[in-house]
This record gives structure tokens, C-alpha cells and sequence, in this order.
């Protein structure tokens, strides 16, 4: 098994959508006491500055306060009154913008994971925003947390590179719609989604 390191904050691109690119391939790893459930990033969302999409475009709401954060802080929300989202705050202190992590890659801690989704189909574990925070138990108390060190849930990198990183439009968003703001590593069976060539 590969040595994991947290990603560095200098490391992270001050750019929203360079950011979700850079994302792609590497590690999310939620500590738990009963032990570490860990996921490669294979799919995100860029909501950039500006963007109708983005819970940040009316501007800072104690409710999203984490988004107007240094770049790699977590920014957990509800949608759809039932999932958990995680997003990585993405640009400089003050400006609000984000990337959603949609899918991950099962690596360490699978049979956490099969515990806390109720499922044990590999494919299914984190395909999708919502099934990977319940995979890894990320609930608004990490809201805001420091992502570029380690603690409950944070950033890594093992080397790896993921190969072919394909771009679409996002998933389940009406306002700024047209934007290909979407990653994903292409032909990865862990992609949510319709995946476009």
C-alpha cells in the first residue's frame, strides 16, 4: 500500500475548476474509531465564482460560511432535506466558491463502508455525492474543517495518476447549466452518472 500525505494548501490551485481537476485522483480519507475508510476521487464539480449554481452566489449566509474560507476547507450542507454533501472550499479568504467531491473510488476501510451505506456492492459504495458522505459518516459537524491536515477527514496523495480526466456538463443543476464543470476519469466504473465521451 501506497504511503499517503496530506495535500499541501500551496499545493491546491487558486482556481476553482483547476482545483476540481487537480482533485481527481487523489485521496479522501475519513478517520473513524473503528478505523480509516479512505476513497480515490474520481469525479467533481466546479461551482466558480459567479455561478448561479453555487450556494455562494448570494453572497456569505452563516449557512455557508465555509465556502468564503482559505482553499481546502470542507463545506458540508444538506440537499434534498435527506444527503450530505461535501464540497472543498476553492479560491482565496472571502470569496465564496467550491468543489463538489461526486464519486469516489473504495480503497481502505471498504467493509466500514459497506456498514455505514447498508450495502455491499463495490460499484455502488460512493458513486454519487450523497452515497459517499454516507460511506464515510460526513455529517455537517466536519462543516468547515481543515482538509490540508490530518484529523477526522482529510486530503491525500499517494502518487497516483489517474489517467484520462474527461469533462461534461454537471449533474442536477438548471442555473449555469451549460458550463462543462464536470470531471470525472473516464471509463471509471465508479462515476455517478451518464458518463459523455
Amino acid at each position: 500500500m501506497a504511503v499517503l500525505h496530506p495535500l499541501t494548501r500551496t499545493a491546491l490551485p487558486v482556481d476553482t475548476e483547476a482545483l476540481a481537476r487537480y482533485l481527481i485522483g487523489k485521496i479522501m480519507v475519513r478517520e473513524l474509531p473503528e478505523g480509516r475508510a479512505s476513497g480515490r476521487i474520481v469525479e467533481t464539480e466546479a461551482y466558480i465564482i459567479g455561478d448561479a449554481a453555487g450556494h455562494a452566489y448570494r453572497g456569505m449566509t452563516p449557512r455557508n460560511r465555509s465556502l468564503f474560507l482559505e482553499r481546502g476547507h470542507a463545506y458540508v450542507y444538506v440537499a434534498y432535506g435527506t444527503s450530505q454533501m461535501l464540497n472543498v472550499s476553492s479560491e482565496t479568504p472571502g470569496i465564496g466558491a467550491g468543489v463538489l467531491i461526486r464519486a469516489l473510488e473504495p480503497s481502505d476501510g471498504i467493509s466500514i463502508m459497506q456498514r455505514n451505506r447498508g450495502v455491499t456492492r463495490l460499484r455502488d459504495l460512493a458513486r454519487g455525492p450523497g452515497r459517499l458522505t454516507a460511506a464515510l459518516r460526513i455529517d455537517r459537524a466536519l462543516d468547515g474543517l481543515d482538509l490540508c491536515q490530518e484529523g477526522p477527514l482529510w486530503l491525500g496523495r499517494d502518487g497516483h495518476e489517474p489517467g484520462e480526466i474527461a469533462q461534461s456538463n454537471r449533474i442536477g443543476v438548471t442555473r449555469d447549466a451549460h458550463r462543462p464543470l464536470r470531471f470525472y476519469v473516464k471509463d471509471s466504473p465508479f462515476v455517478s452518472g451518464t458518463r459523455k465521451k
